[in-house]
């Protein structure tokens, strides 16, 4: 790969910069520097006549330069090699007249006043400026380094790193610091932090700091480390930091999510890339519901087609390039199709269409998803007004707790005169958990108004079976997951069975998803399951073609009941 330099990076230019230089090297040379000056200044005194002439000044500005360099001790240093090639110069080179005592006595002490003073000061400035450099790279509420901190120090460790010994970041978000702020206040919250920061900093010498990235995320850099050792270090720090931790007498228990980097073997490269690929793995780990995810070049490609796709949503509802499209379900106590599921649909401009899988659990992450539910809900109305049966659509947890989106759902069931029983909203377990106190109360509106409501893929969450006494709901839909071997394997048998019973126990309907097999769909009806959907019977259909395979369907249904 060939790799340009960057502007900044000519020859001339990289020697002054000289604060990355060894703090040896630096002090040597400001000693050079300081002994130039002193023999220039003490040869123009001498070749402009002797001390009775101003020149003898000139002896100051290394007297000043000491002392913006090393304070008043630097400066008082450097005053008494002034005055004393002072003292040996004639007052009169010409006439070689010699100066007397008190003369150059008097100037000695001059330069060692000007010069202890000018030291003071600047040491008194060298002081508030570390002072105000410590504040602005230290994060108040923590104490931890900041962000700024951290781009100094990674660009420091950038420079100094080989292709062997490579740079590491970590970045670390902390899920559940919102709940602490909320409950205990900012300041407990930043008690957090700082404690796991202490935690994370028990990696000793390896770990080149421990940064407080944002209010929610830290950040941990390392050096001479490769992937392996990357992938070890986050496994260490989860373990670190989800173990109990008491802020103000209250156990409290974390969850982590990091994304990792690695600074490229090839070539060269910056704080803020190395940044950036931490942040896109750190993005990459929370979509996937993983503890972490270290950064490769796909997820960059990934990122942007997935970023070009989200910026081309609004356009496709405009242009009505988004369908719903209907998956029969059928009873299975005899075979007749019940009701539907509507799925969402997208048909880019060469007639292809686009996996789901592909932009909705970005788009349900977005505001864009309440232009597409509404776009949902307006097809699945209108579609329940021209064909019987009950008809399913997918809310996200954002969707639930959108009090406008519910109040545009019932004001279009009202208007278009359609019985709420109709409509089936199904949400998947995994959200519900989300915030089951604001969940509770938004199923509680919807049973209210008549809507019916279903658990998506239960059982695949949080496998805990006491909030289904609690929420108002009126079916279950078994993952299909839980589908695939029911036919071949006796465990798969039982628990689903298991599943069904406890639907029935709590009056509730049962949907099993995803059967694709005959021996599936007879194992389900003699387990006593109510309903059932996939490709066995259809897959998810255009409206047209979902009433043509409706026609259709009567003779096959025989076949089903054997």
């Amino acid at each position: 790969m060939v790799s340009f330099p960057k502007a900044s990076s000519h020859p001339l230019t990289d020697v002054f910069h000289w604060q990355d230089w060894p703090e040896f090297c630096r002090t040597a040379l400001r000693i050079v520097v300081l002994m130039i000056l002193l023999a220039l200044g003490t040869l123009i005194v001498y070749a402009t006549g002797g001390t009775r002439y101003a020149y003898s000044y000139l002896m100051l500005l290394p007297v000043l330069l000491g002392a913006s360099w090393y304070g008043m001790y630097g400066a008082l240093l450097v005053a008494l090699a002034a005055g004393w090639s002072m003292a040996i110069m004639p007052l009169d080179v010409s006439g070689n007249v010699s100066q007397n005592t008190a003369s150059w006595l008097v100037r000695l002490t001059m330069y060692l006043l000007i010069g202890g003073f000018s030291g003071f000061l600047f040491s008194r400035l060298r002081h508030t400026y570390a002072s105000r450099e410590t504040l602005m790279r230290t994060d108040p509420g923590s104490g931890l380094p900041n962000r700024v901190a951290l781009q100094k120090h990674l660009s420091h460790a950038l420079k100094t790193a080989s292709l062997k010994a490579q740079v590491g970041l970590v970045l670390v978000r902390l899920v559940d610091i919102t709940d602490v702020l909320e409950a205990m206040g900012m300041d407990a919250s930043d008690e957090l932090v700082a404690e796991i920061g202490r935690r994370f900093d028990q990696f000793g010498s390896q770990s080149v700091g421990i940064y407080r990235f944002s209010g929610a995320e830290l950040a941990v850099v390392v050096s001479g480390v490769d992937r392996a050792c990357i992938e070890r270090m986050a496994q260490r720090l989860i373990d670190l930091g989800e173990e109990n931790i008491i802020v103000r007498g209250v156990p409290v228990r974390v969850q982590l999510v990091m994304g990792s980097s690695l600074s490229p073997q090839d070539s060269l490269s910056d704080p803020g890339e190395l940044l950036r690929q931490a942040r896109i793995a750190l993005f990459s780990a929370t979509e996937k519901q993983r503890s972490h995810c270290h950064y490769d070049s796909s997820l960059t490609q990934r990122s942007m087609e997935t970023i070009a796709l989200i910026s081309q949503v609004r356009t496709g509802l405009e242009l009505k390039q988004f369908e719903l499209h209907f998956q029969p379900k059928v009873r299975l106590a005899d075979g007749h199709v019940c009701g539907n599921e509507g799925l969402i649909r997208w048909r880019n401009k060469s007639g292809e269409f686009l996996a789901p899988a592909m932009f909705m659990p970005k788009v349900e992450n977005t505001t864009l998803i309440s232009p597409v539910t509404h776009f949902v809900i307006g097809e699945a109305c209108q579609f329940a007004l021209e064909n019987e049966g009950v008809i399913s659509i997918n809310f996200s947890v954002r969707n639930l707790l959108d009090d406008d989106l519910l109040d545009e759902l019932e004001a279009l069931v009202k208007q278009l005169d359609l019985a709420p029983s109709r409509l089936e909203i199904e949400i998947t377990e995994s959200a519900l958990m989300l915030d089951m106190v604001a969940t509770k109360r938004a199923l509680e509106r919807l049973r209210r108004f008549g809507f019916r409501v279903s658990i998506d893929d239960f059982g695949t969450g949080f496998s805990s079976f006491e909030y289904l006494q609690y929420l108002p709901i009126t079916g279950l839909k078994i993952d299909k997951a839980f589908i695939d071997d029911l036919a071949v394997s006796e465990r798969s048998r039982k628990l689903v069975a298991c599943l069904i019973n406890v639907g029935h126990a709590l009056e509730l309907e049962v949907t099993a998803e995803g059967v694709e097999t005959l021996a599936q769909h007879r194992a389900l009806r003699e387990l006593g399951c109510d309903q059932a959907q996939g490709f066995l019977y259809s897959k998810a259909l255009p409206a047209k073609k979902y009433r043509d395979w409706c026609d259709a369907y009567g003779g096959r249904r025989e076949s089903l009941l054997v």
